[in-house]
């Protein structure tokens, strides 16, 4: 039964502290479910669970919550109290702002504040998006020519189209 609460109190915690949305939530997710003192899950299993997340309906906190809860116990108990915990906050916090927002919603304050919170998300993301870099969620060359295609795409602004075709015809010199 401990552990139920342990994940209840886990994902209040993401739900509680994590702003900006899901992606910006996966580092405390992370923190919480492979980090000490818990160490529920290895970071392949997380990255693995953060895929899902993003293949499934929903938001990628909540799908994530849903899916590390059945992982931890292996019933839907445990997807139920890590979803439930990890919603609770939120709602209750968008409960409080909600009345507040509509109260100074033309206040420059307000304006501001959103202002500065934007480039924090940035980071969040950023800080997600490393933390799921390591070897063993990239395979050589394909990881290269991924990058690669996405900057040049990018940097020079050409066709996807024309971008698949170029990165399918080095991924057939390199593999043969």
């Amino acid at each position: 039964m401990m552990i139920y609460l342990e994940l209840f109190l886990s994902f209040f915690k993401v739900g509680l502290f994590g702003f900006g949305g899901g992606y910006a939530m996966l580092p405390l997710i992370k923190q919480e479910i492979v980090d000490a003192p818990h160490l529920w899950l290895t970071i392949e299993q997380f990255a693995d669970i953060v895929a899902i997340s993003q293949m499934t309906p929903g938001p990628i906190a909540i799908n994530s919550a849903t899916f590390v809860g059945y992982t931890v116990t292996g019933n839907i108990l445990g997807s139920a109290t890590a979803t439930l915990g990890v919603c609770i906050p939120p709602f209750i916090i968008m409960l409080i702002l909600s009345k507040f927002y509509f109260k100074f919603k033309e206040s420059k304050y307000s304006e501001k504040v959103f202002y500065i919170l934007k480039p924090a998300v940035v980071g969040l993301i950023g800080a997600a998006a490393i933390s799921l870099v390591n070897k063993s969620n990239f395979i050589d060359y394909v990881s290269i020519i991924l990058f690669a295609a996405m900057f040049i795409g990018a940097m020079k602004k050409i066709d996807p189209i024309k971008l698949i075709l170029a990165a399918g015809a080095a991924g057939i010199i390199i593999y043969g």
